[in-house]
């Protein structure tokens, strides 16, 4: 158990943007997505998809959705900038989008369904970590984008995109961030 708390306090995700494509294994993708399946789940409702974004479908969706979505909100924006968003999805070799689908229950809120999605993304993120993979959750602005939605087999207005987990290759290792104060952000009663 020593490894896995070890693991746990010492892990950190490496940027999508500093971040190789590499190649994911097939073999351990499988088991990271059954990982991310198995977490807390009131009801055992499951109220997530996930979609796995590979191999040509990143370039697709960069070209067909991410990068005219930008510019069609952003048509002065700096070439450099706009550079970005022509490749988003291109940044790993592997890209799962976290899409939380709250099911009708009398007496399970919603608020739970979406905490669930939330498990499912730290989920997949450590189990890909776990790998030694380069993996981070983000939710960048295409997240909160119904074309985006409509896409992944979401229905924009009911469905939410929790996150998408970028998985590629450390070119290096993470840098460390700040992280909480354990006083400041811990009580007891």
């Amino acid at each position: 158990m020593d490894q896995v708390i070890s693991f746990l306090t010492t892990r950190r995700s490496v940027t999508a943007k500093t971040m190789q494509p590499g190649k994911v294994d097939p073999d351990h993708l499988q088991q990271i997505l059954t990982a991310g399946i198995r977490v807390p789940d009131h009801g055992a409702l499951k109220p997530w998809k996930l979609v796995v974004i590979a191999g040509d479908a990143r370039a697709r969706l960069d070209t067909k959705i991410i990068h005219p979505e930008f510019l069609a909100a952003n048509p002065d924006a700096k070439p450099e900038v706009e550079a970005v968003e022509t490749g988003r999805l291109q940044r790993a070799d592997t890209v799962i989008a976290v899409i939380s689908s709250p099911v009708e229950h009398p007496k399970i809120v919603p608020w739970e369904m979406h905490l669930s999605a939330g498990a499912v993304c730290t989920t997949l993120l450590y189990a890909a970590q776990s790998f030694g993979y380069a993996a981070q959750w983000l939710t960048e602005w295409y997240a909160y984008n119904d074309r985006m939605m409509r896409a992944l087999g979401g229905t924009p207005g009911h469905d939410q995109i929790a996150g998408f987990i970028y998985i590629g290759e450390k070119v290096k290792a993470p840098m460390e961030r700040t992280r909480p104060d354990p006083e400041k952000v811990i009580s007891y009663l």
